[in-house]
């Protein structure tokens, strides 16, 4: 434990605090993915629960019975929204798989652990409405960037059978998670983000993939920006260690930061990029 935990956490995983440029990066982020919306076919808002927050959007491919590519965003499970990152749909609707993208409600008028179920919600119902949307449901890749990315994890690390009987263990097929916090236990300290997330000690465990084993061997690759801090590259580490024996690659990203990781995710041609259409065609494979 570091002398002043909440000074050493505050300063290490408030991301935005190191990115003079972000305001930039979100509204050039707003506007390409107004962008895309306006151009590109896609199905907006669709209900996968009761509460505002549980929609999700769909972003087709150009062929029939295509993998899916479910995203889920980041933010601190408090702040951001599915539209502001439908610029990642494009590049891989192109290469040839669906894209939806999730929504969640927010905290502190939620709790983590229910956002957690939210999206145990979301891709059980993404599962179940395959053939309405024209996606292989035996072909289901989960990616999440930040806390999005710690949501994703917690995917592939669910009892899909004790959720629902009739979903099959290996539901997720593959994952890739950019940036992620999968030791919740430091986020604890951090009070910036504590003051809304309300984590206690005994919090940690139940929601910390780091703890958890794997309850299907998923193939998965990480990602953690060079220029992000000490934590965020220990955060990742730690699930690559945990889950050494299904983690398929370390991409390296040495010139993004915890934002503009996002822009490598979704630019053909980038490492980051051609890292993820190998995995999703390798688990995508009939």
């Amino acid at each position: 434990m570091k002398k002043n935990p909440s000074e050493y956490y505050s300063q290490q995983y408030n991301a935005l605090a190191s990115i003079p440029d972000h305001p930039y990066i979100l509204t050039r982020w707003i506007k390409d993915s107004v962008h895309v919306r306006r151009t590109s076919a896609a199905l907006l808002h669709l209900a996968y629960g009761e509460a505002e927050g549980e929609r999700l959007d769909f972003f087709p491919a150009p062929r029939s019975d295509a993998p899916l590519l479910v995203f889920i965003h980041g933010g601190w499970w408090r702040s951001r929204d599915k539209s502001d990152f439908s610029f990642i749909a494009p590049a891989y609707t192109r290469a040839g798989f669906n894209v939806a993208l999730t929504n969640y409600s927010l905290a502190p008028a939620v709790s983590i652990a229910d956002i957690v179920r939210q999206q145990l919600s979301a891709l059980a119902w993404l599962y179940r409405h395959a053939e309405r949307y024209d996606f292989d449901p035996n072909r289901i890749i989960i990616t999440g960037h930040s806390a999005g990315a710690h949501l994703a994890a917690m995917m592939m690390a669910a009892i899909w059978p004790a959720f629902d009987p009739a979903l099959p263990t290996d539901l997720i097929k593959g994952g890739i998670l950019l940036s992620g916090i999968y030791d919740l236990d430091p986020v604890r300290h951090a009070e910036f983000a504590n003051v809304d997330l309300k984590l206690t000690k005994q919090d940690i465990t139940p929601l910390s993939p780091a703890c958890m084993p794997q309850t299907h061997p998923t193939p998965f690759i990480t990602a953690v920006g060079g220029l992000e801090s000490e934590e965020f590259k220990r955060q990742t580490a730690l699930l690559r260690k945990t889950w050494k024996s299904s983690h398929r690659e370390e991409v390296p990203v040495p010139e993004a930061n915890h934002m503009t990781i996002c822009d490598a995710f979704a630019t053909p041609g980038h490492p980051l990029f051609e890292a993820a259409i190998r995995l999703l065609v390798s688990v995508g494979e009939k």
